[in-house]
Parts: structure tokens; sequence; C-alpha cells
């Protein structure tokens, strides 16, 4: 197989701000964002040849997206991967300019969960689709059992895990404090994270995301072009989607301490983008903190931590924005809700910002090598992709 590693580059990215937004419809946030990217890359809508459009409750078609942009008669391109979906556009997006048949194109990813007035997010599935677990299970109850899985694995005890998932909560809303396009920006204690309300035990109020509006946009183009539309444009190293079989739910010998997808995942990424050591290579990394154990467990699964030891990286603050490998430092799921259709876009949007070193007060020093990883589904039947881009060719 060949790898899409240098073959494209994001020229022009767009976020709107996340949270309730009661006074922008879908189609607002799909322009703000949209826009945002044109003004970035030096373009308009005029000069895209293709788009892709990532949502999962806005609409089935394109026609979503070309009618509030005025992308008339050009492929527009509706995807879908659950949680992966924004990154799903992004892949796809990739793919078709590093196949050669287009030289500018477009993806966009948006969801407007507030306005279907559900606490979380809506159940379209046909039950016959998910037949092998509860159907009244929800996504705190699964990611609470991989808490309580991996709390016994490695011998913590009730305090000692909440007190690693509380630093977690603790890092990310500090992130998030830092960015005006976060929902919450606001920091929290350990004190206050640790002795939340309980929403699934052991997982509390700050320990799982909420539910938010959002958009994301980015322009992508050959590599060989990229500097045609600015001097600091960010290549594309991997791009790669990860669908296990669904097996976790059916099989004892599965431990609910890890999200296998997520493993492989991250080791086709690094293969395709040459990273031998992530732990050393990879200088930022956005990753899909639904809850705060998902974001414990993923530092072991991409081989930031060693198995069973990530909470020494905690203590130590590696994950910190002055830590060693800085990890969501725009607040993450955590301060941005998820949308589900813009996480994935969302996430590139920041590592976008960070090579360019153009995050601000979230600045990390000196970055070379940014990850995104975005996951759908649950522990045992998940969908995952890993994203990783670079300011540098080569």
């Amino acid at each position: 197989m060949e790898s899409i590693k240098d073959r494209v580059a994001i020229v022009g990215m767009g976020c709107v701000k996340f949270g309730e937004n009661w006074g922008q419809s879908l189609d607002d946030m799909i322009v703000d964002a949209a826009y945002e990217a044109f003004e970035d890359a030096g373009i308009g809508p005029e000069d895209i040849q293709a788009a892709w459009w990532g949502t999962v409750f806005a609409g089935h078609t394109g026609q979503i997206l070309a009618t509030p942009l005025k992308l008339a008669y050009i492929p527009v391109t509706h995807v879908e991967n659950a949680c992966a979906t924004g990154s799903e556009a992004i892949r796809n997006a990739c793919y078709a300019v590093a196949a050669g048949m287009y030289d500018v194109v477009l993806a966009v990813g948006a969801e407007k969960l507030k306005d279907f007035g559900y606490s979380g997010l809506p159940q379209t599935r046909p039950v016959a689709t998910w037949s092998y677990r509860l159907t009244t299970q929800t996504p705190a109850a699964g990611f609470a059992m991989m808490a309580t899985g991996y709390f016994a694995k490695y011998g913590l005890d009730y305090d000692a895990g909440k007190n690693l998932l509380g630093q977690i909560a603790v890092k990310n809303h500090h992130n998030g404090s830092l960015n005006p396009k976060a929902h919450f920006q606001r920091e929290i204690t350990l004190e206050k994270a640790v002795n939340a309300p309980m929403i699934a035990y052991p997982l509390g109020l700050f320990d799982c995301c909420g539910v938010s509006d959002g958009a994301a946009a980015a322009i992508i183009t050959r590599a060989d072009l990229a500097t045609k539309f600015r001097p600091d444009p960010i290549y594309i190293k991997a791009a790669q989607i990860c669908q296990g079989p669904r097996e976790g739910w059916l099989s004892q010998v599965y431990d609910l301490a890890h999200v296998e997808e997520t493993w492989r995942g991250g080791q086709a990424a690094y293969a395709e983008a040459g990273v031998k050591d992530p732990r050393k290579e990879i200088s930022i990394a956005e990753v899909h903190d639904c809850f705060s154990i998902t974001e414990l467990t993923i530092m072991e699964d991409l081989q930031f931590s060693p198995r069973g030891r990530v909470g020494e990286d905690i203590e130590a603050g590696t994950f910190a924005l002055e830590g060693e490998l800085p990890v969501n430092t725009d607040g993450g799921l955590k301060c941005f809700g998820h949308p589900i259709g813009a996480t994935g876009l969302r996430m590139l949007y920041e590592v976008y910002k960070q090579l360019q070193e153009k995050a601000g007060p979230r600045q990390v020093k000196d970055p070379r090598l940014g990850l995104t990883h975005n996951q759908g589904g649950e522990p045992g039947a998940a969908t995952v992709s890993v994203i990783i881009a670079g300011n540098e060719l080569g």
C-alpha cells in the first residue's frame, strides 16, 4: 500500500466557538467556519473543486453543506463514522487530493445538538445493530465500566483512581480557560473534580464531556502547491481509520482497560508517518477525552506511557501545557463538548494552530508533529481515527 505522507497539505482552517449556540443555526455555523478557512487560505468558495461533509444528525446528503456555502454543481459527499465523522471527512478529502483528482478541496464537520432537547446524544440506530449490548446502557455507564476495569487490572483503589481522573479534568479545564472558542472556560480544582456529583460510578460530573453545538472546516491542497497559498502550510503525515469487530462485549478476555482500535490505529499511523518513538517524536496530541478515563487509557494505547504506568506521567505533569508531551492543549472534549461531526476537525484546528505557533497563551514550544485521535463507539466496539500532521516536509 502507498502512504499519504507529505502528499497533501492544509492551507486554511476555521472553527466557530463551541457551546449552546442558540443564536446560530446549523447554516450559520457552517458559513462561519468555512469562511474563516477561506480567508485563512486566501481563496473563496468558487475555488473549491469538491467537498466532504461530516455530520451524524444534521442531514443525509451533501446538500446540507452545499446550500449555505453556494457550492453549486460540484461533488459534495456526506460521510459518517460515529464520533470519528469529522476525521473521516478530512481523510476522504485528503485521499481525493492525493489520488490526483482535485487540487483544492474542502472538509467541513458540524452538528447542532442542543436543539434536539436531549441531555445526551439521541439514539438513531436500529436496536438490531447494537443487539450485543443492553439498549439502556448510557455512554457514561460503558466508560464507567472501563474505569473500574482499569482500576482493577492495575490495583488502584477508588481514591487513587479518582485522583488520577481528576487531574486529567483539572488539566483540560486549565487549557480550556485559555481558549476563547471553548464551551467551558473556567478552571476547576482537584477537590472539586474528585467530589463532584456521581454520574456513573466511578465517573463524576467533571469526568464527562458536555453536549455542544459546533463546526470546523479545512482547506486541503497538493503538497507541491501549498506554499502558493501560505508560507506555513501543515502537511499530512498519516490518516488512518481503524474499525473494530465489536468483540469486546462478547469476549471474556477483554480487560475493559484499553481500546484495541486505538492501539492498532496508532500503530498504523506511526508506520505511515515514519514515527519510531511516539513519546519523543509527537510534539502535541489532541485525543478523544469524552470521559477522563478515555484520555487515561489513550495515553497507554498510543504508547505515550507504558502499560499500567500512565499514573506516573499524570502525576509528573507530562501531558500538561509545559510538559514533555502536551495533550489536549485546547481543552479537549472536556471543554469543547462533542458536536460529533465537528470534533475531529476541531482537534485538527488546534494542531494546525500549534504547528504554526499561533495558539496564543496555549502555545507549546517548538512543535514539529501533531496527532489527533478521534474515537467513536465505546470500549470493546470502537471506530478510531489517528491523524498525524507536521510543519515540515520529509
